[in-house]
């Protein structure tokens, strides 16, 4: 049995202003007619049932991605009453499905990427529930073939010498997000794949490795894992997940942990990292431009507008641009400096524009 765990706790900063910190990007519908969850739980049907599915989030947004995907029992909704991390996350997760199953397998997984197509990662989820039933001391992580020198993603680097399961490598080491050149050196030596933040394990290999690796958050979740079911859980949750030191898993464990294998992910993958993700997913038309607007442009080129249904949006002379419309902001910026959405939002807070976070 499969337990799948959903890690819904961002806030997308870079897809201001549609994403808000009571609406953000996890809940948007970016790639389709559905929504990044939604999306995200109609690939685990068949593979996981809902009542094997746990989605971690902050609290503010429990009543919102509650609404939007009902299929999951509302106590299987778990507000994080600060943001720490994914290890804390995990780590939380994992206790949950421990008292429900000792022998838990847990898939871990973020709510606001794009995978295509279902058959092929449900196969790929497969394949590593065989490697775990091979040696269930094995964590496994997913790995996507880079189609070009990416330098906002995280880098696996696998041993070559394949396993007893066809596709499956162990993992020499993790690289952090190199820059352009050291990425291209990757693309040209192979064996390198991009980290896509997917991991299979058992519940308690991974709490195992905590209490090796990070004994003082372990002591805490520990504390919460046994309120878990009784009226005690809220408060000891409050108190013991707020005094942990937050980490992500791959520094707590994962780049330290001796059995760490990875699959060569069959599926196409992106992490939808910024508006700049749109033309990839949704494609361009002949100026190169991405419209998901009722637009009118004239001499505009390699440009992504998106604006509410009913706003007519008139660009002219416009090339290499971002002009997002919503009801109450509006974005125009240049493709060259997306990353600043980062410095937007935060200068939005410090000038007490909260209207619009």
């Amino acid at each position: 049995m499969i337990y799948a765990v959903i890690m819904a706790g961002g806030t997308g900063t870079r897809f201001w202003p549609e994403s808000r910190r009571a609406w953000p990007k996890q809940l948007l519908n970016l790639a389709g007619p559905r929504s990044m969850i939604q999306s995200t739980m109609d690939r685990l049907v068949g593979l996981s049932d809902p009542q094997q599915c746990l989605i971690v989030t902050n609290r503010q947004l429990i009543d919102s991605i509650g609404e939007q995907v009902p299929q999951i029992p509302f106590a299987q909704l778990i507000g994080e009453p600060c943001k720490r991390d994914t290890a804390p996350c995990i780590g939380l997760a994992a206790h949950w499905i421990t008292r429900r199953d000792p022998r838990g397998i847990m898939l871990v997984l973020p709510a606001d990427h794009v995978i295509q197509a279902k058959s092929q990662f449900q196969a790929a989820v497969r394949r590593g529930v065989a490697a775990l039933e091979e040696d269930p001391t094995r964590i496994v992580t997913f790995g996507i073939h880079p189609t070009y020198p990416a330098d906002a993603f995280g880098y696996i680097e696998r041993d070559p010498v394949p396993s007893d399961v066809p596709g499956i490598f162990r993992v020499r080491r993790f690289r952090e997000k190199p820059d352009r050149k050291t990425a291209a050196q990757f693309l040209q030596t192979g064996g390198f794949y991009w980290n896509a933040g997917i991991f299979l394990w058992r519940a308690d290999t991974i709490l195992s490795a905590l209490r090796r690796f990070e004994p003082k958050m372990s002591d805490h979740l520990e504390r919460i894992g046994q309120a878990i079911g009784s009226e005690r859980f809220s408060p000891t949750l409050e108190r013991e997940f707020a005094a942990i030191d937050g980490k992500s898993i791959d520094y707590a464990v994962l780049e330290r942990f001796e059995n760490v294998w990875m699959i060569e992910a069959p599926f196409d993958w992106d992490d939808v990292g910024n508006w700049s993700s749109l033309p990839r997913l949704l494609g361009s038309d002949d100026q190169g431009n991405t419209i998901q607007a009722t637009h009118l442009g004239i001499d505009t080129r390699n440009s992504i507008v998106r604006g509410t249904d009913g706003h007519l949006i008139v660009t002219v002379g416009l090339g290499d641009c971002i002009v997002v419309q919503t009801p109450d902001a509006t974005l125009i910026a240049s493709r060259n400096d997306e990353e600043k959405l980062r410095q937007v939002v935060k200068t939005l807070n410090e000038r007490g524009f909260d209207a619009y976070l």
